[in-house]
């Protein structure tokens, strides 16, 4: 693709690697990864950007494979500028889309709105949260959200509310290519000691029942309605399946780990494979809950 992209306030890179920014640590290099400065650096660099240029946002990297081949376009991260968190009245903040679910959720804490401690366990950012209808411990984005700051393809301004973003199960209609640059979170009146004490909680689970430690990227599979998507694959006897430097988390069947050596290809493939044993084991199609994007090798 030859585009010459215009000048930025903030960084643009080409040919960035993106292993190191995902948590998998495997994966090619984005053409162009754009760090904007502000709302009016990405609103200008993206109205104009060719609309045959593709676009996609990083956050965190959590729910990502990058595949060998590196990602076509501009991969778009938001950094530091996005990552604020604020209250804005007793039980509303207005969050960065860049902001982790730990400053979203220590924010609460300390500003005594509870209802969003679930954010605490779920490794990424509010843009990507927002985009997935992300939850956890049986809350989802679409319980506290009241709408989002949004940059379209074309480099204009919008606010969504709640009601434009369809949301179902870890999906939302928001547009391919559309960047939440921030998002305004509505919680309950809680004590910053019992806020304190839920968070706990999640963390431990997590820690106990989640290969944390390991370069692994979450969930891998949408649990199937009235099914558990850990438990299908463990029937199927996918527990410690390995290919290449992939594996099948011991630990929790629902998480695909690289061991160290394992291409993104390696990853892709053994969570294929596992989608088809549980097809023949239970009849049940898995879908992926992984983001996959870029091009193979």
């Amino acid at each position: 693709m030859n585009w010459t992209p215009p000048p930025v306030a903030g960084r643009l890179t080409a040919d960035a690697p993106l292993a190191p920014l995902v948590w998998f640590k495997s994966g090619g290099v984005a053409q162009w990864l754009f760090e904007p400065k502000d709302v009016e650096d990405l609103r200008s660099f993206l109205a104009q950007c060719p609309a045959d240029v593709p676009v996609m946002a990083l956050g965190l990297g959590s729910n990502l494979i990058v595949r060998d081949g590196g990602v076509p376009g501009v991969v778009v991260r938001l950094g530091k500028a996005f990552a604020k968190v604020e209250k804005l009245d007793d039980l509303t903040l207005n969050c960065g889309g860049g902001a982790s679910g730990i400053l979203v959720s220590s924010t609460a804490r300390d500003a005594g709105i509870a209802g969003l401690e679930f954010l605490r366990s779920i490794p990424g950012t509010v843009g990507g949260f927002v985009r997935m209808n992300g939850g956890a411990y049986g809350r989802e984005v679409k319980d506290i959200l009241v709408d989002c700051l949004v940059v379209t393809r074309d480099g204009q301004l919008s606010t969504l509310p709640l009601s434009d973003l369809g949301y179902t199960y870890r999906h939302s209609d928001l547009a391919e290519g559309a960047i939440v640059v921030s998002a305004r979170f509505r919680g309950m009146p809680g004590e910053a000691e019992a806020i304190q004490t839920e968070m706990d909680r999640i963390s431990a689970s997590r820690e106990a029942s989640q290969p944390l430690r390991s370069k692994t990227g979450g969930s891998t599979f949408k649990n199937p309605p009235g099914e558990r998507a850990w438990e299908l694959v463990d029937r199927a006897g996918c527990r410690g399946l390995t290919i290449g430097g992939a594996q099948v988390s011991e630990k929790h069947t629902n998480f695909l780990i690289n061991t160290g050596t394992a291409t993104s290809a390696d990853i892709e493939t053994l969570g294929d494979e596992v989608r088809r044993r549980v097809k023949d084991n239970s009849g049940v199609e898995l879908e992926w809950e992984i983001k996959r994007v870029g091009k193979t090798l």
